[in-house]
């Protein structure tokens, strides 16, 4: 379940950062800033992972 966990957190921080490419590139505001929030809820979700399998070993 936790490699499942960290693949999803990492496609979601691949995910935002072509939405914030993409918004940046097209002067779509609202659309980078929606890659900033999917990034750092990305980051939030690999900090969770990284914090439960510190405390497995």
């Amino acid at each position: 379940m936790a490699a499942d966990e960290k693949a999803q957190a990492r496609t979601e921080k691949a995910k935002g950062k072509v939405k914030e490419t993409l918004g940046r590139a097209t002067g779509n505001e609202r659309m980078e800033a929606e890659g900033r929030a999917e990034q750092s809820k990305g980051d939030l979700r690999q900090a969770k992972e990284n914090t439960k399998d510190a405390f497995r070993r």
